[in-house]
């Protein structure tokens, strides 16, 4: 799981602080890595990656990130057999930004169907819900939701 923190300094402002987060298979989460980065960028997040490596993190099974395009690029580089997710919780932030107030008590309800599924024909099955019930007056909403799905789902 990865976070960046931007500078609230503004001679700093193009630097922010990438945090990387492990979590076992047991449930506990440890800090595995904080360094300061520029503006999120690939080679930032591939010179925190390489030194994980150097240090001797072996790759992991999943990576769970925000949509920072860097990280991506990064990891793809030194870990590339590593799977993908989004995080949901920025997901869901960023899908509820695009609907009105009113329409998010139940797009919340969908999405939740859609993260908490079973198993993967579950979340198709939840993601297909959602578009049928939301494509004609949120078209944007649907396509955050489906333009994601090979990386976000189970």
């Amino acid at each position: 799981m990865l976070e960046t923190v931007p500078s609230r300094v503004k001679v700093l402002h193009k630097l922010c602080l990438l945090v990387m987060i492990g979590v076992s298979a047991d449930g506990r989460k440890e800090l595995v890595a904080l360094a300061d980065g520029y503006r999120e960028s690939t080679e930032s997040w591939t010179d925190l990656l390489r030194d994980c490596s150097r240090r001797g993190m072996r790759a992991p099974v999943l990576a769970i990130g925000d949509g920072a395009l860097g990280f991506w690029g990064a990891l793809r580089e030194v870990f590339p057999a590593t799977r993908e997710q989004r995080c949901w919780f920025h997901k869901i932030a960023n899908i509820l930004a695009t609907l009105p107030k009113s329409a998010h008590p139940g797009a919340k309800k969908a999405l939740a169907e859609i993260w908490n599924a079973e198993d993967r024909r579950h979340a198709r099955d939840a993601v297909a819900g959602f578009k049928a019930a939301h494509v004609a007056n949120f078209p944007k909403a649907v396509a955050k939701i489906t333009d994601c799905r090979r990386s976000s789902y189970p």
